[in-house]
């Protein structure tokens, strides 16, 4: 391709899932892996791809990717997590953009992601088209958003590609409810540094309109029994983060109850 990509994937402890995403990233002109100090295969494994592999402790999702960024020598970037795969036809959608010279025109390259779940893909509801801004230059982008929802932010023009990047993002139910719990935490942590405060109609309207807009406005009851699932655990993840917001600011209060109480003796 006359403009070489350079796909960057973060990992940690992906030992199931780093070689199915690294297989479908062969065609890049380079595979960058940052990995947070694995105590599995995943690193073994990595070499086997790419010599182009570093460890460094985990700064974050917004500040591993920025890292592995600089690294990465191509004047293209692709983030691709480690549980996710580049499908063969967004393969072959984005080569044909470099190969017709089509990327000059563009800053960045955004694309549907789709996810495989309890043994079905998710074609609708909060999961679907999920559309991720991944690929672009190197100098017109960066990581931002907000722990643990990071986003490619891109100076310029970006265009819509139709083929999808492939998500695996739970191994079972029991994943995705420690996943939710850790999530939650972080978001939750993340908005009250920010300075948000806790309003109880969040705690009581948020989770009830995510599950409607889920389920019904954008017909996740066409997943089937996933689909009621995925709906649910993703009002469930609401209701917790706004739950865990005003525990936060509940257990500052009692501590400066406890601080006032100490003064006065």
């Amino acid at each position: 391709m006359p403009e070489k990509i350079s796909v960057c994937v973060t990992a940690g402890n992906e030992e199931h899932n780093i070689r199915r995403c690294l297989e479908s990233a062969k065609w890049a002109n380079e595979i960058v892996v940052v990995d947070s100090f694995s105590t599995d295969r995943t690193v073994e494994i990595c070499r086997e791809y790419t010599d182009r592999v570093y460890q460094h402790e985990w700064m974050g999702y917004i500040g591993q990717k920025n890292l592995i960024k600089d690294l990465a020598t191509g004047p293209w970037i692709l983030f691709v997590d480690a549980d996710e795969e580049i499908s063969p036809g967004l393969r072959d959608e984005i080569r044909r953009e470099f190969q017709n010279a089509t990327a000059a025109d563009f800053a960045g390259y955004e694309f549907p992601r789709l996810v495989r779940y309890l043994g079905r893909w998710i074609t609708h509801g909060d999961w679907y088209p999920d559309i991720k801004l991944r690929l672009f230059r190197k100098d017109k982008g960066e990581c931002g958003g907000q722990e643990p929802h990071d986003r490619t932010i891109v100076h310029g023009r970006v265009k819509r590609l139709r083929n999808p990047l492939y998500h695996y993002t739970y191994t079972d139910i029991n994943n995705q409810m420690a996943t939710i719990n850790r999530f939650t935490t972080i978001s939750a942590v993340g908005k009250h540094r920010s300075g948000r405060g806790f309003w109880l109609s969040d705690l009581v309207f948020r989770p009830v309109l995510r599950f409607f807009r889920c389920y019904i406005l954008k017909r996740g009851f066409l997943d089937g029994v996933p689909g009621l699932i995925v709906a649910t655990f993703t009002s469930f993840a609401v209701f917790a983060k706004y739950a865990k917001l005003w525990e936060i600011y509940l257990n500052e209060k009692i501590a400066a109850k406890q601080n006032s109480g100490a003064r006065k003796r």
